[in-house]
């Protein structure tokens, strides 16, 4: 009996803490766009939205990780602790089993490489830091495809109004940096040894003071 009790708590450990991860990856994918664009959240200045970003990620990470231990140590399904970093070699769900050893292994990249930031180039860490991005939609496929109940019911509803929130900001992010392109041309054409440009030179004003000497 206490066995049963011990796989029924280490099943919905494993699904609460998928979910809750579901909501915190949602939650800094959303923030990470807001910082990238020098956002704020209200009452907060910039500092603050990023050290936000950087905790609930980092809770997002402890989440993960029990999520994983959980899903491994649940003796109802055989999960290798191996079929959890390396894809396509678990014998129970393969393929969204190796869609969550994709979403895991990203994120660690990310984790390290952000742990390892002092030692790396800018480039380098803004690269490998993408791949957050990244591991967001894998994780979704890995969640939906994996949990049945993701499909159907509240956790239907809580899935699609995360993935609208992600849609929404990533439509603005899109059209606040081509307006910013777009409000940044003036001035880098004004910027240019070719400014002014070409059409001034059919104006009524010469384009430059006629010499002294020249024949008028």
């Amino acid at each position: 009996m206490s066995g049963i009790t011990q796989a029924t708590a280490l099943w919905y450990a494993s699904r609460a803490t998928g979910i809750v991860l579901f909501v915190l990856l949602t939650l800094v994918v959303l923030l990470g766009l807001l910082v990238s664009r020098r956002g704020r959240l209200p009452g907060l200045p910039r500092f603050a939205v990023t050290g936000l970003h950087r905790a609930i990620a980092l809770i997002a990470v402890v989440f993960l990780l029990v999520h994983v231990l959980t899903a491994v140590a649940d003796g109802y399904v055989t999960i290798q602790l191996i079929a959890a970093v390396v894809p396509f070699t678990s014998s129970y769900l393969p393929l969204p089993m190796a869609l969550g050893a994709v979403a895991l292994d990203l994120m660690l990249a990310v984790v390290v490489t952000s742990l390892l930031r002092t030692r790396l180039g800018a480039r380098t860490w803004r690269a490998v830091h993408w791949l957050a991005y990244a591991a967001y939609p894998v994780a979704v496929l890995h969640s939906v495809t994996s949990a049945a109940d993701l499909r159907s019911g509240v956790l239907l509803a809580l899935t699609v109004l995360l993935l609208a929130a992600v849609a929404a900001a990533v439509a603005w992010r899109v059209v606040t940096a081509a307006r910013d392109r777009q409000a940044a041309s003036p001035a880098i054409l004004a910027s240019s040894p070719l400014y002014p440009p070409p059409a001034t030179l059919w104006s009524g004003a010469p384009a430059s003071p006629p010499h002294a000497g020249s024949v008028r």
